[in-house]
């Protein structure tokens, strides 16, 4: 039994009530047609665990795209409204054995039927997520330190070092590091206890013990580990409370020769508002930064994800364009791909330019550069070697038309001026010249290769 996704009866729990607010959100921020096809499906579910949300999708293919791009924001959006929130599960209506996408818990219940504080742990499984591993994390010089590190901790034995301090900006592949550790240590000692989770779960739990006057089991639990990791500490600054309990656990870990590895956004001395104390204990250890994905490693990161998806079809224009636009970090790489690989299979449209404009414009308009006509055709011109005036002259000559065709595709494809306009900046040409060179650009550079590379050359100067 679910409730309807559109809600026309009147909400009477709290999560109810969350839910019409969060749905609004998403549908302000993602758009009518992606809010339309993807999100508004969502039902509510009925859940026994009070500190759990269930949301159900008809198919299994709509379950496993929403898991994907919207299970970390449908996460944040429950814990905004409603701080008892500690899961979110998102599952097909009719799967019997659903998936939790996103445990902010991050820490499966003890299994030993009547443990000890301590006991507690013994066998205590981290919820980590299986993408996340040593071998599907792309690897180029701005990552290579971080990575090398990360397996180097992993590593049974004595650890070589600890803490290890993973800095980046955000969706650069600290928290794929994390869960990559995290799995490879299990693998080599599968009976070791591991903890998971983020600075904010560990001030929540803290704060909860602290009320419920029960902190001794919560820091014999993180104390006994042998490997704790914490992810984005940059949520306890100004915290001190919980700085105070934190610098004593990753002490007394340290101390005791287990692993640590925390992660933030900055490096440690950047940190602002986090304790001079914990700062310098994680710096003893070692401190690795990811730096920006270069175009590079953008395209590496693409080919790897299509490998996950053999039937998918996407061409190498789309593919270099999206490594070319999509530069502020490799998470946005990842889902502006598996967004478009997932409207093409529900509509069942090809793949190609046009298409993924149409579908992720709002991602691109975020991103792109502002072309101007005249950017345009100084750039064509100099390629050409040309007078940018011979573009807009009266000359048919192949070596000037063929540009000035170039040029007029680019502008169409670059700038939101209209067909009129376009052809108004080329020498007062009729909008039907613009459009016929727009054509016979498009056939061109899937017959003539010199075509091609022109354009794609220009455009990496022109977008980038």
């Amino acid at each position: 039994m679910t409730i309807a996704g559109a809600f026309k009866a009147t909400p009477t729990t709290d999560v109810e009530k969350a839910w019409v607010r969060i749905r609004g959100h998403l549908r302000e921020s993602a758009g009518t047609r992606l809010f339309d096809q993807w999100l508004k499906p969502l039902a509510l579910g009925l859940s026994d665990e009070p500190d759990t949300v269930r949301l159900t999708l008809p198919s299994a293919f709509m379950t496993n795209w929403v898991r994907n791009n919207y299970a970390e924001r449908l996460a944040q959006e429950f814990r905004a409204l409603l701080p008892q929130i500690n899961s979110v599960i998102i599952e097909t209506a009719t799967e019997a054995a659903p998936l939790p996408v996103l445990k902010a818990v991050d820490l499966q219940p003890p299994v030993s039927p009547e443990p000890g504080p301590i006991a507690a742990m013994a066998g205590a499984r981290p919820a980590l997520d299986p993408r996340f591993t040593f071998d599907r994390f792309v690897v180029d010089a701005s990552n290579r330190v971080a990575m090398n590190a990360a397996q180097a901790l992993a590593e049974p034995g004595p650890p070589r070092f600890s803490p290890l301090f993973l800095h980046s900006g955000t969706g650069m592949g600290k928290t794929h590091l994390m869960h990559a550790i995290g799995a490879a240590f299990l693998a080599a000692q599968p009976a070791a206890n591991v903890i998971y989770m983020s600075a904010e779960r560990f001030m929540f739990e803290f704060v909860q013990a602290m009320r419920a006057r029960d902190t001794f089991a919560f820091k014999a639990r993180l104390r006994s580990v042998d490997l704790l990791m914490i992810d984005d500490l940059q949520f306890i600054a100004g915290k001190d409370a919980t700085q105070e309990e934190f610098f004593y656990t990753i002490n007394e870990v340290v101390s005791a020769g287990k692993r640590l590895v925390v992660s933030a956004d900055r490096c440690p001395q950047a940190l602002d508002g986090v304790e001079a104390r914990i700062l310098s204990r994680l710096s003893v250890g070692f401190v690795a930064d990811i730096k920006p994905a270069e175009l590079a490693l953008r395209r590496a990161v693409l080919a790897r994800k299509l490998v996950d998806m053999p039937e998918a079809r996407v061409p190498a224009d789309v593919l270099e364009m999206l490594a070319v636009r999509l530069t502020s970090n490799i998470r946005e790489l990842e889902g502006a791909l598996n967004r478009l690989v997932a409207y093409a299979q529900l509509t069942g449209e090809t793949i190609d330019m046009d298409f993924t404009h149409a579908t992720l414009g709002d991602v691109l308009r975020g991103v792109q550069k502002r072309v101007t006509i005249d950017e345009i055709q100084r750039a064509v011109s100099t390629y050409f070697e040309l007078k940018p005036i011979e573009l807009v002259s009266a000359r048919r000559a192949r070596v000037v038309a063929r540009p000035r065709q170039i040029a007029m595709y680019l502008a169409k494809r670059l700038t939101t001026r209209s067909l009129p306009e376009i052809g108004r900046k080329f020498g007062g040409r009729d909008h039907s010249t613009v459009i016929h060179a727009v054509r016979r650009i498009e056939q061109l550079r899937d017959s003539d290769t010199d075509v091609d590379s022109a354009v794609r050359v220009l455009l990496r100067e022109l977008e980038g």
